[in-house]
């Protein structure tokens, strides 16, 4: 291995960390913007197309998320790797008593749990095997604090981020219907639609719904003034996915490969890489691949520059510096905090934006609980069918049970029992081998030829199982078990220390698995009348494991790949990392976007609140560096406002204050114009009140009502300018020669 002591100088308005999904949201709407972005991917290039990445699916051992992904998941080398990562293979060893496990394992797991998520350091980043699930979190879960007086308050609501969350269903071309989704305070804009129709429940989501929906489920628990919670009415619901179900956006149709998770092998799944590449068509963004981002450089004004390293698969490494106006740093809960506390100087002696403390902690996932069964003879469900989940049971996802114990929502599988036992290998081996490893022969049976072919069909089409997505929330949020530090130990192949992983699941969360047993009991036995197989007392081993004790019993947990928390948004700079923008606290040209910005975690999968987010931060970033503010002067007419508007980018227009006049007689007014005089025929805009601001786009735009705000319309291209609602040719009088005042007005980039 050599390394080159060359500096590589790179430069751009903007520089970003990661081209996972916030980076690739982040680089299209700077680009789209017209800002030029650097972005620093520590993984290697998107590829051409993804048969590469099929074939090393299709032969790998462990079917594993990271299975079609570089490098190979048997190279458990993190000490030699430039860019390593988290694997299913690594937490396996890592619950084992190999001696070398801390060696072996990228994480380094001090317990007293495994945190059980995996990730990707690729071009495209972990949404390569997302689960396609699109939900928004529900209004209650932005106030757990105020409500439940449990965990922290988001510095924003739900209808804060309404806007956003229609631009990234938009963006990834969600398949749902609103009627469906619209449940415990979820509400939509007034004639709402989503991209695309929901997707077809499966057959086993029909044989749920008609067990479980409608019925009514009775928690033994109870409240802190002894009184049973009201019973809840289950409802087996469409789940808003980010998959086509028709063919509108280039790509194809969803065929029902059970392969989503690792891999699309049609791209009918959205993923990052679609954003990416359209970023890239701006011709305003470039990507610097196997590009490793080593410390963030700050003086008193903050971010001065991004120090790199871009190493070869020879083994050549190159020292870079990455240097702009703004800084977005995009990846994730463990990589962002890892970077940042790495990056320790005169000006950050606890790592860059940590004057709180909080970068690393509150590391969350959705720890999830798995619960299968066997339905009887003669009454198969064909699963393996389908995606991976089209469907799930949504009613628990809030309550006043939240105040005790966490909420969970429950994902029906379309995959039988591949993720709880490894079916159908599991089955196919103990009907062979007269072995009961999968738990659906208890009687030893060993079957070869058509005795073997008949009972594995009878099997494997009677299987279903249930997820429990538990929301993870800490006792005392600001002195939290969960958290990512820096390894003391352990370095990666570049020298950079690794993360060093706390995990201890609070009595909270595993009051949450306590209730989620009790109710999938009830579904899988009561409802649907199988025979429950989840493994009820999992072996709890010595040392960090994915098993716990609570309340006499032991419970395994799974990992969501769910990475949440770390670098929380908050109100507050002394107990949170960056504010409502997610702009850091300290450094005020830095942005710290994804997931990492949860200050809680809902049951919601988090990537569709990651992109809306994202949007938002994008629209601060660019309104930073592009807005204009401008006098609208009442005499005179068209004025242009040097803002070109592209017709992709959401922008807005917006009086932020001034007075003045179409008709001195009348007194001045505001942008809204005279509500008592309303423009004849022959004015700019008529039937609108006369002196109201009003704009167009180009010099033969059509004129559109700005008033105090507006949203700038979408699929016009040119300058924008603005003026006052007069008669501009004088056909009614003096025209605007008598007009007096003006306006201040500020276009920037966002949403009303």
């Amino acid at each position: 291995m050599s390394t080159l002591n060359t500096q590589n100088i790179e430069t751009a308005d903007v520089i970003v960390v990661g081209a996972g999904m916030a980076g690739s949201v982040m680089a299209y709407q700077l680009g789209l913007a017209g800002l030029k972005v650097l972005v620093l991917e520590s993984g290697p290039a998107i590829p051409p197309n993804r048969s590469e990445y099929l074939e090393r699916f299709y032969t790998a051992v462990l079917k594993a998320p990271e299975a079609p992904y570089p490098p190979e998941q048997t190279e458990q080398a993190p000490a030699t790797q430039f860019a390593p990562r988290a694997t299913i293979q690594d937490l396996i060893t890592a619950g084992s008593s190999d001696p070398d496990k801390a060696q072996k394992s990228y994480l380094v797991q001090k317990g007293p749990q495994l945190f059980a998520s995996t990730y990707e350091r690729v071009g495209g980043g972990t949404m390569w095997h997302w689960m396609g699930t699109a939900l928004r979190l529900l209004p209650n879960d932005f106030r757990m604090r105020t409500l439940y007086n449990v965990g922290v308050d988001w510095p924003i609501s739900y209808d804060d981020l309404q806007a956003a969350y229609c631009r990234a269903e938009q963006e990834m071309g969600v398949s749902a219907d609103v009627a469906s989704q619209a449940y415990l305070g979820v509400t939509f804009p007034q004639g709402y639609e989503y991209s695309m129709h929901g997707i077809p429940p499966s057959l086993v989501d029909q044989h749920l719904g008609r067990n479980v929906t409608g019925t009514s489920y009775q928690s033994p628990e109870r409240a802190p003034d002894g009184k049973p919670y009201p019973a809840v009415t289950l409802n087996v619901r469409q789940t808003p996915a980010g998959r086509n179900s028709q063919s509108d956006n280039g790509r194809r149709v969803c065929a029902g490969n059970t392969s989503c998770t690792p891999i699309c092998p049609i791209q009918a799944k959205y993923d990052a890489t679609v954003t990416m590449a359209k970023a890239l068509d701006t011709g305003n963004v470039r990507i610097l691949y196997q590009a490793v981002a080593s410390q963030v450089q700050v003086d008193a004004n903050g971010v001065t520059g991004i120090d790199f390293i871009q190493y070869q698969n020879n083994g050549t490494r190159q020292n870079g510096t990455a240097q702009g106006k703004r800084y977005v740093i995009a990846a994730h809960a463990i990589e962002t905090p890892k970077l940042l506390l790495n990056s320790i100087g005169p000006h950050s002696p606890k790592g860059v934006a940590n004057s709180s403390g909080q970068v690393g902690q509150a590391l969350a996932d959705h720890p999830v609980y798995l619960a299968w069964g066997l339905m009887p003879e003669g009454k198969p469900l064909f699963p393996f069918r389908g995606p991976l989940s089209t469907s799930g049971i949504e009613d628990m996802r809030d309550g006043p049970f939240r105040s005790q114990r966490a909420a969970w929502r429950i994902e029906i599988g379309n995959e039988g029992w591949n993720w709880s036992v490894n079916d159908p290998y599991a089955s196919v081996c103990d009907f062979i081998d007269g072995t009961n490893e999968g738990g659906a022969n208890p009687g030893h049976l060993a079957l070869s030829g058509q005795a073997l072919v008949q009972q594995l069909n009878s099997v494997l089409t009677r299987q279903f199982r249930l997820g429990f997505l538990v929301e993870q929330v800490e006792k005392d949020p600001d002195n939290a078990l969960c958290r990512v530090e820096r390894s003391a130990e352990f370095t990666d192949g570049l020298g950079l220390p690794r993360p060093q992983i706390s995990y201890a699941l609070s009595d909270y969360t595993k009051e949450g698995f306590k209730q989620a047993r009790l109710a999938a009991t009830h579904i899988i036995t009561e409802l649907m009348g199988a025979t429950e197989l989840t493994n009820l007392n999992p072996d709890p081993k010595s040392g960090a494991q994915t098993v716990f004790e609570y309340d006499g019993q032991h419970y395994a947990f799974y990992g969501a790949g769910h990475l949440m928390g770390t670098y929380r948004m908050g109100s507050d700079r002394t107990r949170s990392v960056v504010d409502k923008d997610q702009r850091s606290w300290d450094h005020p040209n830095l942005f710290l976007v994804g997931d990492g910005v949860f200050p809680t975690t809902g049951t919601a999968n988090p990537t569709l609140t990651i992109t809306a987010l994202t949007f938002q931060a994008a629209d601060v970033v660019a309104s930073d560096l592009l807005k204009r503010t401008l006098q609208v002067q009442a005499n005179q007419a068209w004025q242009g406002t040097g803002m070109q508007v592209n017709g992709q980018s959401w922008q807005l227009a917006v009086c932020t204050g001034g007075q003045w006049t179409a008709n001195p007689a009348t007194g001045m007014v505001g942008a809204q114009g005279n509500p008592g005089l309303i423009a004849k025929p022959g004015y700019t805009l008529p039937g609108q009140n006369e002196g109201a601001l009003i704009g167009r786009i180009g010099d033969n735009g059509e004129p559109f009502l700005v008033g105090q705000q507006v949203q700038l319309p979408r699929g016009q291209q040119g300058e924008l300018q603005l003026c006052i609602n007069d008669d501009l040719t004088g056909r009614y009088g003096a025209g605007l020669s008598d007009n007096l005042g003006s306006l201040s007005v500020e276009v920037r980039f966002g949403t009303v």
